[in-house]
């Protein structure tokens, strides 16, 4: 039986080597996807590119820890065996009551939902984690009670816009935080250094900055990680080596710019809590009722219809 050894670099990639040069290639195929869009980018037009993105090095046999998962499920296809996995990433085992009591303790002014207990239970233990919740489900709760009980180090919460950076600041400070004692925003025009533990940013402000800003995270979350650029995520991500827990939240995975297999080797493989359907039979958010318009146009407008171009068609419409 071929065997596989897993080895941690640090908190973003670990090594796999095999003895069978065979086995890289099967890797590299394996981790490797589709741009969305790629053909229309200039450097696949012109060649330079061939529109994928490979999440397995070959020759530094380097892969991100996040797709642990992805590997396992990789070697038991194959029938390998992996070895060394239980080391790159230690789990505790905190229990759900021991997440209550400690939520209880940090005096919110309402009691948090199941499924947002559970999100953080599940995030304090297994250390990295995609959590897919939809909107209206209390993401900002979820992040909140992480960066207070999964963690005392300091925290890099990364948003898309500068509006859900003030939301995030507000939120928190609606739970009882002191924002201005513990809080730091960073967005245009915003001071990019700080000692305080909690820095809210947009993923555009510090993604070019030197690998050695983000060394003191211990704690790196991405809130709605779905409408992050794939490259400058990655860039940003590769830094935080030293954040030993890791979270992306998200509403969605489909038609993301970003692929759910670098969501995952960035962050963690990915975990449903709750559904809009759940939240709306729960009362927790308000029920959808459809209704659907059928025009009907007679047989002489259909057959004239055909001959428009799309803008006349619009127009008609």
């Amino acid at each position: 039986m071929n065997t596989i050894i897993v080895t941690k670099i640090n908190e973003v990639f670990m090594t796999v080597d095999c003895d069978d040069a065979g086995i890289k290639y099967e890797l590299s195929d394996y981790f490797t996807f589709k741009v969305p869009g790629a053909e229309f980018m200039p450097s696949f037009r012109t060649r330079q590119w061939d529109g994928k993105i490979r999440l397995f090095n070959m020759w530094t046999s380097q892969l991100y820890i996040g797709l642990m998962t992805h590997l396992e499920e990789f070697c038991k296809q194959r029938e390998y065996h992996l070895v060394g996995q239980d080391s790159v990433i230690p789990k505790q085992d905190i229990s759900t009551e021991d997440v209550v009591k400690a939520l209880v303790d940090l005096k919110l002014p309402f009691n948090p939902r199941n499924y947002q207990v559970d999100a953080i239970r599940d995030g304090i233990n297994d250390k990295r984690l995609t959590m897919l919740s939809p909107t209206g489900s209390g993401k900002s709760l979820i992040i909140y009670g992480l960066t207070q009980l999964g963690t005392s180090g300091r925290v890099l919460i990364i948003v898309p816009t500068t509006s859900l950076v003030e939301q995030m600041y507000k939120d928190f400070a609606d739970y009882g935080y002191d924002v201005e004692a513990n809080c730091h925003r960073i967005y245009s025009g915003h001071d990019k250094e700080t000692d305080k533990r909690i820095v809210i940013t947009t993923w555009q402000s510090v993604y070019k900055l030197p690998k050695k800003w983000f060394a003191e995270y211990k704690m790196v979350i991405g809130d709605e990680a779905h409408l992050f650029k794939a490259t400058s995520l990655k860039t940003l991500m590769e830094k935080t080596e030293n954040a030993v827990m890791r979270f992306g939240t998200t509403g969605t995975l489909d038609g993301t710019k970003t692929h759910k297999l670098m969501l995952e080797g960035l962050f963690g493989p990915v975990r449903k809590f709750t559904t809009s359907k759940q939240l709306m039979k729960d009362g927790q958010l308000a029920k959808l009722n459809i209704k659907c318009l059928m025009l009907n146009y007679s047989e002489e407008v259909k057959k004239d219809c055909k001959k428009f171009s799309y803008q006349e068609e619009m127009d008609f419409l």
